[in-house]
């Protein structure tokens, strides 16, 4: 800050109120000790002088007020996806508003890959970029949740933001936002699951912005679709065959259909094959996506078993949403550790389409059923030492880039297929 900005005093402090009314404040004594002049109210936005006590108005100022709290337009808003324009941030590095890095505080990389994966999705970005939106939402007194919106809002502006001082952001504000609300539930310095704090994430933004299973949300116009749900009861498999039969005629053990709304879909790995090559190496299976869709074409069957009782499921879709998210099931717990599933799944970059998977009175109301990937969430390495990265699409300039706390590199189409993706967005 020994620059231009400081024109008045050799250094630049902020702090988050004014508290300099009296000879003994913090800020009075800091100015007199240490010779650091202006101070920067983080609520007004203004400077002064101390301990001269005078507001400073210096244009050349205006760079670091509009990186605290960066503004956009309905028009600026409605450019950012029709242009790859590179900006230049202050310290000499070009980078593309939304295609910047993350800070890794300590192991918050999967809270980081979850953040960007959201602020890639249109719709929710610019309902962000506006403060205006949400600005007036009313909230009981004492909510804490609210803080969640607040600062999303912010990590969007400073992630979108063209005139940024570094080609990256610190997520630090919103990640203790979200240690507060979840209860420390997920940690910076714990590594947590990406799809368990995307869940946690969804609803409770949603929540915070006066959403409910009636009322829609930003959220829930962007993610949400429906399915109906068939479960059939089954008996114990102790049981004699004879008593089977028996339950099986009575009203409990008949097929139920449930209406149920969803804001992703978890799509199921097959096992992973133990067996090696010749080289004695565990060999990677593969399996194409439309396999593990199947679980959704209102056909396939599934055993789901709870604590006392067993259930056969099936699935079927009957609206798809603007924009779909799939998590793929790679970890199982039990009560000594996790395992993960390896299993490459080939999947498209462009054109799944999912009609097949609507009931017949959907494919008949449902115009656009094809998506295209924006974002992919990968897991590598082991269960509890693994890293995320996850490779996002610029809709400006057309191309995949790779990012990975803060590093950003571009990447080849094909070469996200051949990751071990986690969570998946597509539009």
């Amino acid at each position: 800050t020994k620059d231009r900005r400081s024109r008045h005093c050799p250094y630049l402090d902020t702090i988050n109120r004014l508290v300099w009314k009296g000879l003994k404040s913090h800020a009075y004594t800091h100015s007199v000790q240490f010779a650091h002049h202006v101070f920067l109210n983080l609520h007004t936005l203004k400077f002064y002088c101390l301990p001269d006590n005078y507001e400073i108005i210096d244009s050349s100022l205006e760079d670091i007020t509009y990186v605290l709290k960066p503004t956009f337009t309905k028009q600026h808003i409605s450019a950012l996806d029709k242009h790859g324009k590179l900006y230049r941030a202050y310290d000499g590095t070009t980078y593309l508003p939304g295609i910047v890095g993350l800070n890794n505080i300590k192991a918050n990389d999967y809270a980081n890959v979850v953040l960007q994966a959201l602020s890639n999705v249109p719709p929710l970005r610019n309902y962000f970029l506006e403060e205006e939106n949400y600005r007036s939402i009313r909230r009981p007194p004492g909510d804490i949740m609210f803080l969640l919106v607040q600062r999303f809002g912010e990590l969007m502006r400073k992630l979108w933001n063209p005139r940024n001082f570094k080609a990256h952001v610190s997520p630090h504000e919103m990640l203790q936002a979200v240690v507060l609300c979840s209860k420390k539930t997920f940690q910076i310095t714990k590594q947590g699951d990406a799809v368990d704090f995307l869940s946690w994430f969804l609803n409770a933004l949603h929540g915070a912005l006066g959403g409910t299973k009636k009322k829609t949300s930003i959220v829930t116009k962007a993610f949400q679709g429906t399915m109906r749900i068939f479960s059939k009861k089954l008996p114990h498999p102790d049981l004699p065959a004879e008593e089977k039969e028996a339950l099986l005629q009575t009203e409990e053990y008949q097929e139920q259909m449930l209406e149920s709304t969803f804001l992703y879909l978890t799509l199921d790995l097959p096992t992973a094959p133990l067996y090696k090559d010749e080289k004695e190496q565990l060999i990677i299976p593969q399996v194409p996506l439309f396999n593990i869709l199947a679980k959704f074409n209102g056909i396939t069957e599934k055993e789901y078993k709870t604590y006392k009782e067993n259930f056969l499921k099936r699935f079927q879709l009957t609206k798809l949403p603007p924009y779909l998210i799939f998590c793929i099931k790679r970890f199982t717990k039990n009560n000594f550790f996790v395992e993960k599933n390896p299993t490459i799944v080939n999947f498209p970059i462009t054109n799944v389409d999912l009609r097949e998977y609507l009931t017949e009175e959907a494919q008949s109301t449902e115009k656009n059923t094809t998506y295209d990937l924006v974002a992919n969430v990968v897991h590598d390495g082991k269960p509890s030492e693994g890293a995320y990265r996850i490779h996002v699409l610029h809709h400006g300039t057309g191309k995949w880039y790779e990012l990975q706390d803060l590093q950003v590199t571009d990447i080849l189409p094909q070469m996200i297929t051949l990751s071990e993706a986690y969570i998946q967005v597509s539009h």
